[in-house]
């Protein structure tokens, strides 16, 4: 009986949806929706990225000021430097200049080296007094007005941004219809610590990452730069083993830092120097062209499309 009801069921049903079909108005049928796919498309033969920087010309690099050089120098001979990005983070980076003229770091450790994520430094959990001149409560600095900012776009689709590209040879986010733009969070760049918000950070506890760019925290922390020498020092460290990479015995195991300076600060014949590649170059458009297309002996498909954390902003060390 039951085979037979369900039959029975499906004979009505039938029955009806005929009657609904015939009485009802017919329309033309439509097309249906098709997704649309950004598809890359390779460049056969694009020049070796690393050859375009060599050929580079003079006038494709700009010189980092002195005073946007922050140079980190730890008990075990290692130096960390790293430039800063006062056009992202304005407030956040006059407390960091007057945190390394107060000597706020110096005897300050790296006490939590995470796996796959950051290397963090500072005083830990200091309550003293702030240095002079230091504001205590820093505006959000996550995001600024893209209106004056020189902007290349990188002319790839991106995951976390409607679009990003180059401004001044820093890789951003941008969002034409909000008119707002950010520095992203790529390997070896440099962001504030930070509790709970509303708080933004002083700019006395930092990080740098040292794996795979976490773009998630784009927008809700502050960067203030990117590490331009030194990496080694940060990266190539033993993983903490406590919550979030913390040292568990910071007696034994944090890296103790000697001091931190800026090169402005410095000795002029002790000052370190460095060149960046320009982004509104033709030496930087090849670059981001080669790092799409990757090709020569070793690749058989080129890509046709790169992230714009997989674009390094090529810098060089120069004398003084």
């Amino acid at each position: 009986m039951a085979g037979i009801w369900r039959n029975g069921v499906a004979l009505i049903t039938a029955s009806i949806l005929g009657a609904c079909a015939s009485t009802a108005p017919r329309h033309e049928q439509k097309p249906s929706a098709r997704y649309t796919f950004w598809r890359p498309a390779p460049v056969q033969g694009a020049a070796e990225p690393s050859d375009v920087v060599k050929q580079a010309p003079p006038e494709a690099w700009r010189r980092i000021a002195p005073e946007n050089l922050l140079v980190m120098d730890l008990k075990d001979g290692a130096r960390v430097v790293i430039e800063l990005a006062p056009d992202f983070a304005p407030v956040h980076i006059a407390n960091i200049r007057a945190f390394a003229r107060a000597g706020w770091w110096n005897a300050a450790t790296i006490y939590r080296v995470q796996d796959n994520y950051v290397s963090q430094w500072g005083n830990g959990d200091a309550t003293g007094p702030l240095p002079a001149g230091v504001v205590k409560q820093p505006p959000a600095e996550y995001d600024r007005a893209l209106a004056g900012l020189p902007f290349r776009p990188l002319g790839y689709p991106d995951s976390y941004a409607p679009v990003t590209g180059h401004s001044d040879s820093w890789p951003v986010g941008t969002d034409p219809e909000t008119g707002r733009a950010w520095l992203t969070h790529c390997y070896g760049y440099v962001g504030v610590g930070r509790d709970l918000s509303p708080d933004t950070g002083t700019g006395g506890e930092l990080y740098a990452v040292i794996g795979h760019a976490p773009r998630h925290l784009d927008l809700n922390i502050a960067l203030i730069g990117r590490v331009i020498e030194g990496m080694p020092a940060l990266s190539a460290r033993p993983r903490g083993t406590g919550a979030l990479g913390m040292y568990e015995t910071p007696a034994k195991e944090a890296i103790p830092i000697a001091r931190v300076r800026l090169a402005v600060d410095m000795p002029e014949g002790e000052r370190p120097a460095y060149e960046v590649l320009r982004s509104d170059s033709d030496s930087f458009s090849r670059v981001v062209t080669g790092r799409a297309n990757r090709g020569g002996e070793f690749f058989i498909r080129p890509a046709g499309g790169v992230d714009v954390c997989n674009v390094p902003v090529p810098v060089r060390k120069v004398g003084g």
